[in-house]
């Protein structure tokens, strides 16, 4: 049997994505069986993880053993209400957290298992706190060390914390448009 070369544009939501297994599965808003999501993939995109959930546009193609994702036009978010607000950030007024600056910032650890990391903004030695809950609500499941992203960063009650964490392509995507 032969690849279909053709590709097809579609929009759905990460099924489960393992960054430690390189790949996960994405199921189709027009519904369907699941659609290969490689870590290759998603690396061309500028992320190493994906949350579960999250909304996702892709270009797929027909393979012999089944659909495969070729190509990441977008990734959105979980539905807000997938994923609570840290008490920290839940008392903050949703318009000044939405006009936040976007810091550039360096992985510096982030441990899944315990659900959270720190990261350090670039020219500034303190530490960020970095939850695995916002990640999930940024669209993200892990996080590798040195990985370069952005962050929106708040004083919380013990420290600064990351309320926003996005790949440094999309920062800068999304600083572009």
């Amino acid at each position: 049997m032969e690849e279909d070369n053709t590709q097809k544009r579609v929009r759905g939501r990460v099924k489960w994505f393992d960054p430690a297994k390189g790949f996960g599965f994405v199921i189709a808003d027009e519904g369907g069986p699941d659609i290969l999501l490689h870590a290759n993939v998603l690396r061309n995109f500028g992320q190493s993880s994906v949350a579960d959930g999250a909304g996702i546009e892709i270009s797929i193609q027909d393979t012999t053993r089944g659909q495969q994702a070729v190509e990441v036009f977008a990734i959105d978010p979980p539905e807000p209400g997938d994923v609570p607000l840290l008490d920290d950030v839940a008392a903050l007024d949703p318009a000044e957290l939405a006009a936040l600056p976007m810091e550039p910032a360096r992985v510096k650890w982030f441990d899944k298992g315990k659900g959270f990391g720190f990261a350090n903004v670039f020219r500034n030695p303190e530490d960020i706190f970095v939850h695995i809950e916002v990640l999930r609500r940024s669209g993200l499941a892990d996080l590798q060390p040195g990985e370069a992203i952005c962050l929106k960063v708040v004083e919380g009650r013990r420290g600064r914390m990351a309320t926003q964490v996005l790949s440094w392509e999309s920062a800068l995507k999304e600083k572009k448009d």
